[in-house]
């Protein structure tokens, strides 16, 4: 659960096609005489590579994908990894939230040299949302580039004013910065004006890139704060579509479009239109004539749902008790992400795009626990209120330690008292007290140290970030949950994200170039940070154009094990 109260680079069903999915290769290269050439093998009589659909699927985990392929050998997905490479121990960035992990694909970049931690987060140097007076104000704000930052986060178009909602949906503006309320953003102290969330991001990405290169780039997501993946330029994605998931769902559904899967599916479904539309040449809402984009691609939400979900549609959500086969609800999560992955490639064969397009599966994060019976749910308010109890008790007239906090199954503490003696008292507070829970089944359960395994604190956090302990983004103190623990009220999830346990972080990574006309499975340890250069390189585009990967080393997907 989120709530404002007052790694270091880590290791790291239907519409299917028959036959070899993609011919052709890439002839790119990747970083310098590293040894690698980002999927493409040797250099010689190859088709050139033009596109790179990039498709991220949140929640996918690589034993979903083995499952998949294992299950449905005439699946589409089984089709992509008959011919590509599937990089079997993929990990994403720690945290492993949506916000880093998708800007780790596109960067090549670990959150501390992205400056990206969260999508909800809080910053020490910044000021207050709707600050207009910045003269002596105060430093310390949250920074949330989530729905909250809409012009109207009820609405599916995010505020645009579209009639006909959400059948128009495909009319969206392909520039939602225009559709986030300057009022909701936090405040650069220096220059008095909000940020928006391209401003935030220290390092370019591969849009920018690309289009620097000449290239065309597209891309859907989930808010319009995604618009943080135009880079600093503010101007990387020519055409971002990006419905709010969060906003009121259409009838017959309530709630928003996560609290029932066929409502997640239909949303995802829009997304799934505007990138058939990219295929055919035409913008996202099928109305404008455009070049194919040179980059493309969008995230899906259905998967994510289905594993978090306990019930929905009459079905089980999650997983069965071994921990590894998908449960109803998620088998046909994962028969709709397939339909819409061969819808994909049966449209690129149609167009005459399938011996140029490059396809990269994989996801912005996994989902933990798997196994049912490790899921501990707890309350994080009573943690955080005991806390600051404790601090006041300690500090009479102090106010309260907690600035801030973001806790799904990892915690993440932003304090009032930004000193290190503060965040060594909060360490100790959090290791030394228990707090209550309850499991699958609802019953009551207690988890010792707040239901974290180690904490870093202060200093400690820098460290594990590989950032300067004077990085104002930073979170005073960073928990690692205890495996299965959930930090949220009463029972409506089963399952979340952003933590460190391998259900987090183990995502599929699967490439298809065109010309593979073989699987391979490359069991060397590879991240999601790799997924950047291997786009460019399959482009031709040298991949040192992008700051992460110079910063970081950040090396191509390896073409074969070594």
């Amino acid at each position: 659960m989120r709530r404002t109260t007052g790694s270091r680079f880590l290791g790291a069903s239907a519409a299917i096609v028959g036959g070899a999915l993609l011919v052709g290769v890439t002839a790119a290269p990747s970083l310098a005489d590293d040894g690698h050439d980002g999927q493409g093998g040797d250099r010689d009589g190859r088709t050139a590579v033009k596109h790179v659909l990039l498709l991220s699927v949140d929640g996918l985990h690589q034993k979903d994908l083995d499952w998949y392929v294992r299950t449905h050998p005439g699946s589409a997905m089984a089709s992509l990894a008959a011919h590509g490479t599937d990089y079997t121990r993929a990990s994403t960035p720690v945290p492993s939230d949506s916000f880093p992990g998708m800007v780790a694909q596109v960067t090549g970049g670990n959150p501390g040299t992205t400056g990206v931690y969260y999508d909800d987060t809080y910053n020490h140097a910044l000021l207050p949302a709707g600050t207009t007076n910045c003269v002596g104000a105060k430093p310390g704000a949250e920074v949330a580039f989530t729905e909250a930052a809409d012009k109207n986060q009820s609405s599916i178009d995010a505020g645009q004013g579209l009639s006909g909602l959400p059948g128009s949906i495909l009319s969206m503006t392909g520039t939602p910065a225009t559709l986030l309320d300057p009022a909701q953003l936090p405040v650069d102290p220096a220059t008095c004006k909000p940020v928006y969330p391209h401003q935030f991001i220290k390092v370019n990405t591969v849009f920018e890139v690309a289009k620097k290169a000449g290239l065309r780039t597209a891309w859907s997501d989930k808010h319009p704060a995604y618009e943080i993946l135009d880079g600093p330029s503010g101007t990387g994605v020519d055409d971002l579509f990006t419905p709010e998931i969060n906003s009121n769902a259409a009838a017959p559904f309530t709630g928003d479009w996560t609290q029932d899967n066929l409502s997640t599916q239909q949303y995802d479904g829009y997304k799934v239109k505007a990138v058939l539309n990219e295929i055919d040449g035409k913008d996202h809402s099928g109305t404008t004539a455009e070049q194919v984009p040179g980059i493309f691609g969008m995230n899906f939400q259905t998967v994510s749902t289905a594993q978090k979900l306990p019930t929905s549609d009459g079905l089980t959500g999650g997983y069965l008790a071994d921990g590894s086969t998908p449960g109803p609800l998620l088998s046909k999560a994962l028969d709709y992400v397939d339909a819409s992955l061969g819808a994909f490639t049966s449209e690129l064969k149609k167009t005459g795009h399938a011996g140029d397009t490059t396809i990269i599966l994989s996801a912005k994060h996994g989902q933990s626990p798997t196994d049912p019976a490790a899921l501990k749910r707890v309350d994080d308010g009573p943690i955080i209120a005991g806390l600051d109890a404790a601090w006041t008790a300690a500090h009479p007239g102090s106010g309260d330690l907690v600035a801030f906090s973001t806790d799904d199954d990892i915690m993440q503490l932003w304090l009032n008292d930004h000193t290190q003696a503060a965040a060594d008292f909060a360490k100790q507070y959090l290791a030394t007290h228990t707090a209550a829970g309850n499991t699958v089944s609802k019953a009551p359960i207690t988890v010792q140290a707040s239901g974290l395994t180690t904490i870093y604190a202060g200093a400690g956090v820098a460290t594990y970030f590989g950032t300067a302990a004077t990085d104002p983004r930073i979170p005073d103190v960073l928990g690692i949950a205890q495996t299965g623990v959930v930090y949220t009220g009463g029972t409506s999830k089963i399952a979340e994200h952003g933590g460190a346990s391998a259900d987090d972080r183990n995502v599929p990574i699967l490439v298809s170039a065109p010309g593979a006309k073989h699987a391979q499975r490359i069991g060397a340890p590879v991240e999601t940070t790799q997924i950047a250069p291997t786009i460019l390189s399959q482009l031709g585009i040298d991949p040192r154009a992008l700051q992460a990967v110079k910063i970081e080393g950040t090396k191509a997907l390896p073409a074969s094990q070594r």
